[in-house]
């Protein structure tokens, strides 16, 4: 079946204005897939911060762009740029699969 899952169970500790790379890696059948990055801080809801496409998908979007992500057939990567104190969080890695 379809599955995605954190490459590290990890804190990732960093300096303001520093960089910061997640990753996850995925299995899908479908070619039809977009890769989700969300964040919820402590008793928030999840936010959006980037989808991109994997595989036949090309399409992107982000809602900051400190926030990229980049995919290949099996993984996805958020990259956060000039991090910032604001950033500390839990993040979580979703996956679409759509029809072929």
């Amino acid at each position: 079946g379809d599955s995605i899952e954190p490459d590290k169970e990890k804190n990732v500790i960093t300096q303001e204005r520093e960089t910061v790379k997640l990753s996850c890696s995925f299995s899908a059948t479908s070619n039809n897939i977009r890769l989700y990055w969300y964040r919820q801080n402590l008793h928030g809801e999840p936010l959006f911060l980037a989808y991109k496409g994997a595989r036949s998908w090309s399409a992107a979007h982000t809602s900051d762009n400190r926030f990229q992500s980049t995919t290949s057939d099996t993984s996805t990567e958020l990259t956060i740029t000039d991090v910032r104190l604001s950033d500390s969080a839990l993040y979580y890695c979703a996956l679409l699969v759509g029809a072929q």
